[in-house]
């Protein structure tokens, strides 16, 4: 049995004296019976009175709190819509990463996961793991902080270091508690989800007025999250269940299904359909028994997520670069649909690669409508025979792009014709020319100076994963390059007022908006200035790797293809295409005069030198038995440290795993110290 519920708002007596004790104590009454009734619905599933009679004390303590405002604080249930609507949504670092899960999509992927756990706790074959399964919602994931009991913030998971902050429309979410029953602080997690029957019936509505209909629960609860107005989120009807803790200050229990339960007793929505396995053949089980249920739910479910159970198994097993290796999410098997292929059109690229693209007969396919699929290169169009006018089944698995699986070639009339790559492509510039890359399945455009790239290239230039600037989209820079505003990128930040305003479908608001964001773009860090520029082969990982070992423009712009070579993981191919770009004296003008109108931002180095690997150098050879290299050089830099791809006086360790190459030897050779990997390990 729940104990009964402590209100726990500080009134201010200093201006409460006037309030009468009668007053007081009915408003702290009305919201424990109305927090009382608001955990029997959403969390217990239980209804004791009327949803009429639930309005009627909700009403009540709203006229009181209109008559004395005082008493209202920020966990009363009328505070769920407060305030007005935000200008935009604030940054939150988080306190605790938020990781994403890796996939498993068969039978065989969860019998390996459940080896490599084992092999990880050094476990034999024959013993056995007990995990938890929950269900996988399909929605949101949603970080809630409370301070004293209190929910003082809810953050959208974001990048998994910093979110956003939808506090406002957190707090209209009936099923999230605003208070709790004991002042602890704590942190958990969760998945914000509209049902099913609400999703009809917003459709239906929006039918009803003309208004474009949403494609999924899942997109709208995104979306209404997001939204800046918490009225609207609290007209959408949005819903939770939470499902781990993060951070507490009281003790967390040390077993998965144990901290499900302690959520459910605190006072959150959790999913009741989590089970204890005590195999990953239990395992399977679980989740081909949730393959035919899942549809019968009124939320959407995606798959089964598996964890290993126990608390301290968990700490042992830890996490690789981007998620945890105790946790896995196990997807019910990819939808698939069948359509017609009405089109096969080649898409020039931002870097002049030309790439197949089918033009599909539009198709619904997990939840979304698809009319496009890439077919990679010529040779992908060979393997799979596909003719245009060919019925092929599409694939859509979790948030990937959806692919062409394969052609129903009994559906064949005769009238299906073959895909046969041309010798010229009008998007491409000169003479239309293309070639094969040498060694390469890819075409690319012989002259690389079309206008459909370079509008590709502007398009890149200004989005999310580079400059940034918001409100900037592909209409809006076909317009500019169209009135031949810009053609060049440093033309944008020189852009004024009146020569926008004069432009088709241009109001002075839209303007101004327009120009704020380029201002607002004039600092950019040295990736995002790397990955701005297009460069062949240097894509988001390779700038950031570059800019990392560089520091400043200026050093990037004189570096040796020997220099760059140096970097981990970059190889002869993109290093020279890196040099070769700065030493071109068309990119060498274009990057001065970007210099004169942005502040490119130097990776700053002094915040790392308190950690354990500040100013040390790591080499890394052989093949590591408990991460892969990727995962080795992220803990080397999150710990202070930088990865070279060769051995000299200044290296400070090499690690060395299972057949380790001539680094070793030229290690022993300068008398660098050598680690093992268990050495490694241990260090970190």
């Amino acid at each position: 049995m729940r104990k009964t519920l402590q209100y726990k708002g500080n009134f201010d007596h200093r201006m409460s004296q006037k309030i009468p004790q009668t007053v007081r104590d009915r408003v702290i009454k009305l919201r424990q019976t109305i927090e009382k009734h608001r955990y029997n619905y959403h969390v217990l599933d239980k209804q004791d009175i009327s949803d009429t009679a639930l309005d009627s004390l909700k009403d009540e303590l709203k006229k009181l709190e209109e008559e004395y405002p005082e008493l209202i604080t920020s966990d009363s249930p009328t505070q769920r819509v407060a305030g007005q609507a935000k200008d935009e949504l604030v940054k939150f670092t988080h306190t605790i990463p938020q990781w994403s899960l890796n996939d498993a999509f068969s039978e065989q992927d969860m019998l390996d996961f459940d080896a490599k756990v084992k092999r990880f706790l050094k476990l034999s074959e024959t013993e056995d793991v007990e995990y938890v399964c929950e269900l996988k919602i399909d929605g949101l994931k949603i970080v809630l902080y409370y301070e004293k009991g209190v929910l003082v913030r809810g953050v959208t998971r974001g990048d998994g270091v910093v979110g956003e902050d939808v506090t406002h429309n957190v707090r209209t979410i009936e099923s999230v508690p605003l208070s709790l029953e004991k002042p602890v602080d704590i942190v958990v997690e969760g998945e914000v989800w509209m049902n099913k029957k609400q999703f009809e019936k917003l459709n239906a509505e929006r039918k009803k007025t003309g208004e474009p209909l949403f494609a999924n629960p899942r997109n709208i609860a995104a979306g209404s999250i997001r939204q800046l107005d918490p009225k609207i989120a609290s007209a959408r009807k949005l819903d939770t269940f939470i499902y781990d803790i993060d951070q507490s200050s009281v003790e967390i229990p040390d077993t998965q299904d144990s901290e499900l339960s302690l959520l459910q007793k605190s006072g959150f929505k959790v999913n009741p359909h989590f089970r204890r396995c005590p195999t990953i053949s239990d395992v399977i089980v679980y989740w081909k028994e949730w393959q035919k249920k899942a549809p019968k739910q009124d939320y959407l479910i995606d798959g089964v997520v598996v964890k290993v159970n126990s608390r301290t198994l968990q700490e042992r097993l830890g996490y690789t670069g981007k998620s945890p290796r105790f946790a896995i999410a196990f997807k019910f098997p990819a939808e698939q649909v069948t359509t017609v292929v009405e089109d096969i059109v080649l898409q020039v690229g931002r870097t002049g690669v030309v790439t197949p693209v089918a033009h599909l007969r539009p198709v619904l396919v997990a939840g979304s409508t698809v009319s496009r699929a890439t077919l990679h290169n010529e040779d992908e169009i060979k393997r799979l025979d596909v003719r245009i006018g060919d019925t092929v089944i599409l694939q859509k698995a979790g948030d990937v792009i959806p692919d062409i699986v394969s052609v129903l070639t009994e559906l064949r009339t005769g009238k299906e014709k073959p895909y046969v790559f041309p010798k010229k492509v009008s998007g491409c510039g000169g003479d239309g020319s293309i070639e094969r890359v040498p060694g390469q399945v890819a075409y690319r455009c012989v002259s690389n100076d079309s206008f459909d790239q370079l509008k590709r290239k502007f398009y890149y230039f200004v989005s999310k994963k580079a400059f940034d600037m918001d409100g900037l989209g592909p209409k809006i820079i076909d317009v500019l390059l169209d009135e031949g505003l810009i053609g060049t990128f440093d033309d944008i930040f020189t852009l004024k007022r009146g020569d926008v305003l004069a432009l088709p479908r241009f109001a002075e608001k839209s303007v101004d908006n327009l120009l704020a964001s380029i201002e607002k773009a004039r600092t950019v860090s040295l990736t995002r200035f790397l990955i701005s520029l297009s460069i062949t082969h240097v894509g988001e990982e390779t700038a950031d790797d570059i800019a990392e070992h560089f520091g400043t423009i200026e050093k990037v712009r004189k570096a040796s293809v020997a220099e760059v070579e140096s970097i981990e993981g970059v190889g002869p191919v993109v290093a020279k295409s890196l040099v070769d770009f700065f030493a071109d004296k068309e990119s060498q003008k274009l990057v001065d005069r970007l210099l004169t109108q942005v502040r490119v931002m130097p990776v700053t180095v002094a915040n790392k030198k308190s950690l354990p690997f500040s100013g040390k150098t790591f080499v890394l050879t052989g093949t590591l038995e408990t991460m892969s290299r990727d995962e080795a050089k992220q803990k080397i830099k999150i710990n202070g440290g930088s990865v070279s791809g060769s051995v000299s006086k200044n290296t400070a360790y090499v690690v060395t795993g299972e057949n380790p190459g001539s680094k070793l030897t030229e290690a022993e050779k300068l008398g660098v110290p050598v680690l093992t990997e268990k050495q490694f390990l241990a260090m970190l």
